[in-house]
């Protein structure tokens, strides 16, 4: 059954049910109010429940705990549409409706997605690094051990809060035995991958410095990594038995889009959009290439040496650039987040897209690390808004982040970034056709048109010059992912056209008020509206709604 007749049979029991005539049937009502605190109290109180109670010491995520929590959801639903919001100023109503995706999200969660039950890579419980995004992409658990927020050796209080996170992982493993009860034989089958990575990186904290020579921390690692092994064991024998589909549907796939992520877009949207952004990359990419035929080609660093030296140079190259030409207002914790992810050379045999790209001319990618300017910028200036504070659930960012670093790629390259030498704006199309493909390979997965392989497929050969054919982990990682998270795949090419519309919007004010437009006044903007779905950023920038109409109340 579809999530919009799902909804529509509940709307149907709904209205049976009040007009029953008994008086006991009369429904529950919740006290209006219009104070915004009240959205606030309502947001932690949301926020606590999101997370689920434990079992043995791990996150529990059984179908009765599920059940017997849902009346306490839906009392917190009927909160947040009792708080009247029309004489709220735009940012205030926006940080309502944030909440009222989350919920939208959480409900989503609970009746389709499920990843609890049909996807094992749920229980991945070990992270060895930090998102470039505010939060783990994908449907993450509660209780993950976050192992890149520690330092080895460790400290006694550090010893004790991994015992802790580790303690986790056996328990949470015995459960998924009995929670992963779906049939979605793609999800099933990738996510095995998953989970023998995890006792893979288990093992290898016992080589951290210190580790050995902690008894209990040793037994709970080797723990850890045998129950991570029987999981595993266990997947894998009942991987012959999962023959359904992986997909959610269009109908579905649209729902969340425009409820959860507040993207206002359809299935089919999306997939004109992503040929259109694909077929404009080759065209691109090949008039380019006729321009420059008389420059020399870039050469890939082929020495860690060179590769030092032009991964400095890019950099500074890059953040000159953005100070220099009035981009964005450059912070202090710019050029350090930037530099912590300069990478470092890597044979040509084992290069994946991005460093093949890298070891060319690595500024296209560094532009695309805006990512690490805005966790600093979460880390470093927390947003005034509670709401806005900390990452969004269920990944709703995506449009936002992935959009944003996608677009200014192009963005940059447009301002003038490679006017010193134009053949790297070859890459920049390069890339714009990847991210296209492979969107568009994870539409038809989730039409359930195409299996992950077949969708893979469109990812690996519409990617210019083989780039995608060189390793193979990167792609079957990509296409994993965005079929465990609806609209993530899509959201690198969809955000950027969202971002630029909102750009239109945003100069065509500015011309009509008669000032001119700067680009440094618009990302400045952009980035103060902290982390939020970019239709909403778009509507505060604006002050207009008109491009979520038939998705806002």
């Amino acid at each position: 059954m579809t999530y919009f007749n799902r909804l529509l049979l509940l709307a149907i029991s709904f209205i049976l049910a009040t007009c029953q005539s008994e008086p006991s049937s009369k429904p529950v009502t919740t006290p209006s109010t219009s104070e915004y605190q009240d959205l606030i109290a309502l947001f932690k109180d949301w926020r606590s429940f999101e997370k689920p109670p434990l079992l043995d010491g791990a996150p529990d995520y059984r179908s009765a705990t599920f059940e017997k929590r849902w009346p306490e959801f839906k009392q917190l639903q009927a909160r947040l549409q009792s708080i009247e919001i029309s004489s709220w100023v735009t940012a205030q109503q926006i940080d309502w409706y944030i909440v009222w995706a989350e919920m939208n999200g959480y409900d989503f969660n609970h009746n389709i997605l499920k990843p609890w039950v049909r996807d094992p890579a749920f229980y991945k419980s070990l992270w060895s690094y930090r998102s470039d995004v505010p939060a783990h992409e994908g449907p993450t658990h509660h209780g993950t051990t976050e192992l890149w927020t520690y330092a080895f050796p460790l400290s006694a209080e550090e010893k004790e809060r991994l015992l802790t996170d580790l303690q986790v992982i056996p328990a949470l493993n015995e459960q998924a035995q009995l929670n992963l009860t779906g049939n979605a034989k793609d999800l099933w089958v990738a996510g095995i991958r998953d989970i023998r990575s995890q006792s893979q990186n288990l093992r290898a904290i016992l080589d951290q410095p210190g580790v050995m020579n902690h008894v209990d921390l040793v037994e709970a690692i080797e723990l850890a990594a045998n129950t991570t092994d029987q999981l595993a064991s266990w997947l894998q024998s009942e991987a012959s038995s999962k023959t359904g589909p992986s997909g959610i549907g269009k109908e579905n796939y649209t729902w969340y889009l425009q409820n959860v992520h507040l993207v206002p877009l359809t299935w089919e949207d999306e997939v004109m959009i992503l040929k259109r952004e694909l077929a404009r990359a080759w065209s691109s990419l090949k008039l380019e290439e006729h321009r420059n035929r008389d420059l020399p080609e870039l050469k890939a660093a082929n020495s860690p040496e060179a590769y030092n030296t032009l991964a400095e140079q890019s950099a500074a190259s890059l953040m000159t650039f953005l100070e220099q030409d009035e981009i964005v207002t450059v912070k202090e914790y710019f050029d350090p987040a930037l530099r912590e992810h300069l990478g470092q050379f890597v044979p040509a045999d084992k290069r994946n897209f991005f460093w093949i790209t890298a070891h060319h001319d690595p500024r296209p990618l560094y532009s695309h690390f805006y990512h690490w300017f805005e966790l600093a910028r979460m880390d470093q200036e927390p947003h005034p808004s509670e709401i806005r504070r900390g990452p969004l659930l269920y990944n709703i960012f995506d449009s936002r982040n992935e959009g944003t670093a996608t677009a200014v790629e192009e963005t940059f390259m447009q301002a003038g970034l490679y006017d010193d030498n134009p053949r790297v704006k070859e890459i920049v199309y390069i890339m714009i056709a990847q991210r296209a493909a492979r969107g568009l390979g994870s539409l038809y997965a989730h039409a359930n048109e195409m299996t992950m392989e077949e969708a893979g497929g469109i990812h690996s050969e519409y990617t210019p010059r083989g780039w995608m054919k060189t390793e193979k982990e990167l792609l079957i990682f990509e296409q994993h992912l965005y079929l465990r998270q609806p609209g993530y795949g899509t959201s690198y090419i969809t955000g950027k056209c969202l971002l630029e519309n909102a750009m239109m919007d945003y100069a065509r004010a500015e011309e009509l008020a008669g000032r001119p437009f700067a680009i440094k006044d618009f990302l400045d903007q952009l980035n103060a509206i902290g982390n939020i779905p970019i239709s909403l950023g778009h509507w505060q920038m604006t002050e207009s709604n008109s491009h979520l109409q038939g998705i806002i109340q």
